[in-house]
């Protein structure tokens, strides 16, 4: 059975994240129940690169799935598009490698998130309002992050998972007019861990929180630190990257 790459795009305001839930909205369960559709009732799962959180959005995901259809990856994609609602849809569709594993082939995923210093409410819901910012602060933070450090204090609490360790390629904060935005890369990403480097970094330059402690948290990681953990609405996974 051949096995399928898909790309997708995803306004998170509606859903409660990428991972299926019994009782309630999230993308894989819609892309699920059309490809279902297509596929003549029988159940095709998928497996998507990351477990974008409750709220938030993508332009970049990518999932897979194995799947016999009667028609080629154009008009497969456009049946996808023709069934999907308005707040999701699909980029591209095309076979790939048996082999090939959105998760754990992934070898970079890279984020964005946006702040917006001035009030300006067509934006809203998309761009978290902070007021002004110190750029040369977040980047002083932004800075420390890079390379491989254990992020536990970046992280909700999850037992399940022994390894806390990420490897982060790109840190760095932007300036365009009032909008800044932060762009971070890295191999993977922990439960909540984009927010939290982003709410501790604002914490920071607004004078809320210091330099000395936010090395502090990365030095000394531990479980249940109160830190600051910003808001899921301005956060779009961009891209992920293969070999």
């Amino acid at each position: 059975m051949p096995r399928f790459k898909l790309i997708c795009q995803y306004d998170g305001s509606n859903f409660s994240g990428w991972q299926s839930q019994k009782s309630a909205r999230t993308v894989q369960d819609e892309i699920e129940r059309v490809l279902t559709l297509l596929n003549h009732g029988d159940l095709v799962r998928i497996v998507g690169s990351g477990r974008t959180d409750a709220g938030v959005n993508a332009l970049g995901q990518v999932a897979h799935f194995d799947m016999e259809p009667d028609m080629d990856t154009c008009e497969l994609r456009d049946a996808l598009n023709g069934n999907l609602p308005e707040d999701c849809h699909v980029n591209l569709v095309e076979v790939t490698d048996p082999d090939f594993h959105a998760r754990f082939s992934a070898l970079r995923r890279d984020y964005i998130y946006s702040c917006r210093q001035d009030r300006y409410l067509l934006d809203r819901n998309t761009v978290w309002y902070t007021g002004n910012l110190d750029l040369s602060k977040l980047n002083n933070a932004a800075k420390i992050v890079i390379g491989e450090h254990d992020f536990l204090s970046f992280s909700k609490k999850n037992l399940d998972i022994e390894n806390t360790n990420c490897t982060i390629f790109q840190s760095q904060w932007q300036e365009s007019s009032k909008i800044v935005n932060y762009y971070v890369s890295a191999n993977r990403f922990l439960h909540h861990m984009v927010r939290y480097l982003v709410g501790t970094m604002v914490a920071v330059s607004r004078g809320d929180y210091t330099m000395k402690e936010f090395k502090e948290l990365l030095n000394h990681p531990k479980h249940d630190v109160q830190i600051y953990r910003a808001p899921a609405y301005a956060l779009v996974l961009n891209h992920v990257s293969y070999e």
